[in-house]
């Protein structure tokens, strides 16, 4: 590698270019952030990646890719990214391609910057001292201020995409690299999980909050590195902890070494997480997410029984906490709503006629189940209210004789900026509407949400931290950092 000082770092583009991705716009759910998988030590990391990333294929699905470093080539970076699915993007030469011990890998679902191959991580470049490869999960909710400071420094960005930044802090710095790494680190403001890979070098880092969550495991002599803990079990790694907020592991030759770019300040896990985002099967803080979706449900239903015939759940993410609704209140769990798991994402509707019948492509309600049943339908959350009109609406076609929607999480007020794609605050409609006036607009025949305190204590676990170690910012408004509502909320995947 030559020892040419190149002042900005140059992204390594790699394959071919896909045009855009359009979004779903059926489901005004919340969307996915990012997941972020790292190996380290282990002759097969390429290969572990894939079926790591593949276990949090439900974090993104808009794009996926890996690099590896190759210890017997010289510290060879390879690497190969793409649009779609895991499984689209890689399939057995791909991988066969990637050699290496150690590894980063990525998929996507953009809210920050444009869905294309650019902006597909993880983001590759050159700079003096050799490659650098970078991750993310979450959000810089400073990154537009540091964009243009960087810019009007000099540097060209060659992506839209917030975790570019950081890459460019890194580079532009005189020091070594892993001093360069955390002053960046100190500079960055928001919710993130970071990877990042130099020639012989892997770093990972979580923001002082631990807004975001990662996940160290073992297997064999080598590290592995996650967004949620499902994906150990899927590669046969042992758990081993979370990693901590403000800690930067550094793996090198020598091996593991644990230090800090933060001191810990406020623990704040996302709230969605539990409720929404995160797999059943996976533990956040030692917290089994079935588990504490089954205590959402038994809660609910302690604080807003109603009388009814079944309970339902919509999948995937509210079926445990239908179950739990069910175990506590003794009426009987029913499979009244089923998802079509092979829609894919709908690039292509050409009417709004079209878009209406979209949620009968995603949900199918069972007819035979629901007809002529008092239903309680649970569900996590409710953000404009339009896909829970259609779900309401769905029971009715059905024969459901009434509907009564029960929501496992507080009402959804305000918009995230740590990384999970949300409207705007006027788009929120918990934000201005009242719970009766959103019943009447979903045309249930009752509304309940669980309360925060009922959240809180449903989840369990860090006793005394404030909110139990949770941000509720979309919840009660208390973010976790100082934000502006006017600023780039979306995600830096």
């Amino acid at each position: 590698m030559s020892n040419e000082v190149i002042e900005k770092p140059r992204l390594w583009t790699g394959n071919h270019y896909n045009e855009g991705i359009g979004r779903d716009d059926i489901f005004d759910k919340l969307r996915e952030e990012c997941g972020v998988f790292g190996v380290f030590g282990h002759p097969n990391a390429s290969d572990l990646s894939y079926y790591g990333l593949h276990a949090l294929q439900h974090r993104g699905e808009e794009s996926a890719g890996i690099c590896t470093v190759d210890t017997t080539d010289n510290n060879k970076f390879n690497s190969y990214r793409g649009m779609g699915l895991v499984k689209e993007v890689f399939d057995k030469d791909k991988l066969d391609m990637l050699a290496g011990d150690r590894s980063i890998g990525h998929v996507r679902y953009s809210t920050a910057g444009e869905s294309k191959l650019a902006n597909a991580q993880p983001l590759i470049f050159r700079y003096r001292d050799g490659d650098l490869a970078v991750a993310t999960n979450g959000n810089i909710v400073n990154a537009p201020e540091i964009r243009r400071e960087l810019e009007m420094a000099g540097s060209i960005f060659q992506t839209s995409s917030d975790t570019e930044v950081i890459a460019h802090l890194i580079a532009r710095s005189p020091k070594d690299f892993e001093t360069a790494a955390k002053e960046a680190l100190q500079r960055i403001v928001g919710g993130f999980a970071f990877l990042i890979m130099t020639n012989d070098k892997l770093l990972v880092a979580s923001d002082p909050h631990g807004l975001r969550p990662i996940a160290m495991g073992r297997i064999g002599d080598g590290y592995v590195f996650s967004s949620e803990t499902c994906a150990f079990e899927t590669i046969g790694a042992e758990y081993m902890r979370d990693v901590q907020p403000g800690e930067l592991l550094v793996l090198d030759s020598d091996g593991m070494r644990q230090d800090r770019y933060a001191e810990v300040e406020r623990r704040a896990t996302c709230a969605m997480e539990y409720i929404y985002f995160a797999r059943p099967d996976s533990d956040i803080h030692g917290i089994n997410i079935h588990s504490a979706r089954k205590r959402m449900g038994q809660q609910l239903a302690i604080e807003s029984f109603v009388d009814a015939d079944i309970v339902i759940g919509v999948p995937d993410s509210s079926i445990s906490a239908a179950i739990g609704y069910a175990e506590q209140t003794g009426i009987p769990y029913e499979l009244g709503l089923i998802k079509n798991k092979y829609t894919g994402r709908t690039f292509i509707q050409p009417s709004q006629e079209l878009r209406e019948k979209g949620v009968k492509m995603k949900l199918s309600a069972v007819r035979k189940v629901v007809e002529g049943k008092r239903v309680v339908m649970i569900d996590d959350s409710i953000v404009r209210g339009t896909t829970s009109r259609r779900i309401v609406n769905l029971l009715r076609e059905a024969g459901a004789a009434e509907v009564h929607v029960q929501i496992t999480s507080p009402p959804f007020k305000n918009p995230c900026y740590y990384g999970i794609d949300t409207p705007d605050r006027k788009e929120l409609i918990a934000s201005y509407r009242t719970v009766e006036e959103i019943r009447k607009e979903i045309n249930a025949d009752s509304l309940a949400f669980l309360s925060d305190e009922g959240f809180v204590e449903s989840v369990g676990g860090n006793d005394g931290e404030h909110n139990r170690g949770m941000c509720l910012a979309c919840f009660d408004n208390d973010y976790p950092t100082v934000v502006d509502e006017n600023s780039d909320k979306s995600c830096g995947c």
